[in-house]
């Protein structure tokens, strides 16, 4: 009735379903550009193509396994209208191209959703429902109503037309870089590996398939593996924060996949950093995984020929202006001093002096009298400081420490 079957009961898409999904979706999905990252192949000593799916409308994307699996409904289908539940690209994605084609849809969101997430999704059109306190949540209601109205269930990774749709991602892929080396992907569900893994293999069947989860959310590894590891956690990485991964994806991920690795909170943070810095492109957690994994494990890639896809683009502007300014803390170029003067006249205008002579911005600077283990005539000056570079961050601690101050610096790790 709902127009989707049990995903044990579901068949892998083939090379033939993938190739009739580049045609379908053709004009209405972006073909987005595939590039060499020239500094991140010096940095990681390998050749690095880039698959910019953050240029698409909705910039992610889904909107390739959200339009396949629309175009074929039926009439009697299209006419009942589509649900699917998602707090982020999915929903966009069938909101958007539902809209273009005429098709009534409603998306179940969980009621943390951010406001910008709901508006965005109903300014395509869609009537937005929001139901529960996590995406499994939603994900229920969505079923539920799915069932009781007739509408078909458009599943975010564990439906055969919505993995043939990413995988024509696999095909675009290697018609730009045909000797490729490696894939690496992010996982969250599945599905856009799984897509790219069949696409791949029928094309190049040697390719080494490797795909990325947060380290927070190890679910489709330990699905494939048999491991038991934690799982859950605030990660920068939420488009792939799955808790259960698809069984349709990972029967496909089992026989494809060469391996599934896991990358840091910080090694994300570090790849999203780069990707504005370098590439002058805003991509989501999710969608720098791929970078992360090349990032901390430059070795594996040395000498080869590997591309990844930067898969999203959605990432808030006040996380993503965190994250920029986390990464100059770790790069040196901004740093908190922590200096110990005595409560006097002169005092901050000596440590300012010496924060000029070295040539060094001052940011901000906070006095605390009360709350410190210092005697009761000596005072904590906090100085936030910005530089050109790590060595005028040293040359700052060295002269206030010259001039009789004592100093710490406040650390991110």
């Amino acid at each position: 009735m709902n127009g989707y079957a049990s995903a044990d009961m579901l068949q892998p898409p083939t090379i033939d379903d993938i190739r009739g999904a580049v045609t379908r979706i053709q004009g209405a999905v972006i073909r987005t550009p595939m590039l060499v990252s020239r500094t991140l192949s010096e940095s990681i000593g390998a050749e690095v193509w880039l698959k910019f799916e953050n240029l698409q409308f909705t910039a992610a994307y889904k909107e390739r396994g959200a339009l396949n699996k629309l175009l074929q409904l039926t009439e009697e289908e299209s006419a009942r209208g589509v649900i699917a539940a998602s707090a982020g690209n999915h929903a966009q994605a069938v909101a958007y191209h539902a809209r273009r084609l005429g098709i009534p849809a409603i998306i179940v969101m969980p009621e943390s959703t951010p406001t910008v997430k709901v508006t965005q999704t109903e300014g395509h059109g869609a009537k937005v429902v929001l139901h529960g306190r996590i995406v499994d949540d939603a994900f229920a209601k969505a079923r539920e109503l799915a069932l009781e109205n007739g509408y078909v269930f458009v599943h975010a990774f564990d439906d055969p037309q919505v993995i043939a749709g990413a995988g024509t991602l696999g095909l675009e892929m290697l018609e730009d870089a045909p000797d490729l080396d490696s894939i690496i992907v992010p996982i969250g569900g599945g599905g856009l590996m799984s897509g790219i893994s069949i696409a791949a293999r029928a094309v190049k069947p040697d390719i080494e398939l490797i795909g990325v989860e947060a380290e927070l959310y190890p679910s489709m590894k330990c699905a494939i593996e048999g491991c038991h590891m934690p799982l859950g956690g605030d990660t920068l990485a939420e488009g792939i924060a799955v808790k259960q991964p698809g069984e349709l994806t990972s029967r496909i991920l089992a026989e494809l996949a060469n391996e599934v690795v896991l990358v840091s909170e910080r090694d994300l943070e570090r790849a999203v950093a780069m990707l504005v810095g370098i590439e002058k492109s805003v991509v989501e957690g999710a969608g720098a995984a791929g970078v992360a994994a090349m990032l901390a494990d430059r070795g594996r890639f040395a000498g080869k020929k590997v591309a990844t896809i930067l898969c999203g683009g959605n990432i808030d502007m006040h996380l993503l202006a965190n994250v920029l300014v986390r990464d100059l803390v770790r790069q040196g170029r901004i740093a908190r001093l922590h200096v110990a003067a005595h409560d006097q006249p002169g005092a901050l205008a000596a440590i300012t002096a010496k924060v000029f002579e070295a040539g060094v911005n001052v940011i901000e600077i906070n006095h605390s009298r009360i709350f410190t283990r210092l005697p009761a005539k000596d005072t904590m000056i906090e100085v936030e400081c910005e530089a050109r570079d790590p060595a005028s961050i040293d040359d700052v601690v060295a002269r206030l420490e010259a001039a009789g101050f004592r100093v710490e610096r406040a650390s991110l790790d």
